[in-house]
């Protein structure tokens, strides 16, 4: 049995769940969000609370269920309070600006490394070394944080790259002269 399934999701006043057939929407102050779920799960609204329960016992459905109902969770929260991902610049000229929808960063390279970022999601630069990426998909926001990321990761010899602000980066000795 899943334990995560059977919880239920506490549906806030100022949000509203619809479900038809295998599709549900929800909407909030921050947003709007569907999804279509698998056949194998059901999902029911009643008294400000939503369920999820499974309409068949195989391995499939039982994977489903505690999915569905933390995707169902996730799009129930970032419609109420959206999501946040903090990272943080470091090394010597490093550094990023935002125009648009385009975050360009100077990390050393010989060009500086540009990336579009796509809808949904926001991208706010701080101090030119601190970046914040927020949005109402817990998925898109992970994503687009570890794409920016993937750019110059942190190294563990001078600490130099792109981290998030509560990675720790375990950092190595190098080379010593005889």
């Amino acid at each position: 049995m899943s334990r995560v399934g059977l919880q239920p999701v506490e549906i806030p006043s100022d949000v509203t769940v619809a479900v038809e057939g295998g599709h549900v929407s929800v909407k909030g102050p921050k947003g709007e969000q569907q999804w279509d779920f698998p056949p194998v799960v059901r999902v029911e609204v009643k008294d400000g609370s939503l369920t999820v329960a499974r309409t068949q016992e195989d391995k499939f459905a039982r994977s489903m269920h505690g999915t569905a109902r933390n995707l169902i969770a996730n799009m129930v929260k970032g419609v109420k309070e959206e999501f946040k991902k903090e990272l943080e610049i470091q090394g010597v000229g490093f550094r990023a600006q935002i125009q648009g929808q385009k975050l360009t960063m100077s990390l050393g390279f010989s060009h500086p490394v540009e990336y579009t970022v796509p809808e949904g999601v926001k991208v706010e630069v701080a101090d030119s070394t601190k970046i914040s990426v927020t949005g109402i998909n817990k998925q898109a926001v992970g994503q687009v944080a570890a794409h920016i990321r993937s750019f110059y990761p942190a190294e563990p010899y001078k600490g130099k790259g792109i981290r998030y602000t509560d990675e720790y980066v375990r950092r190595k000795a190098g080379k010593t002269v005889a």
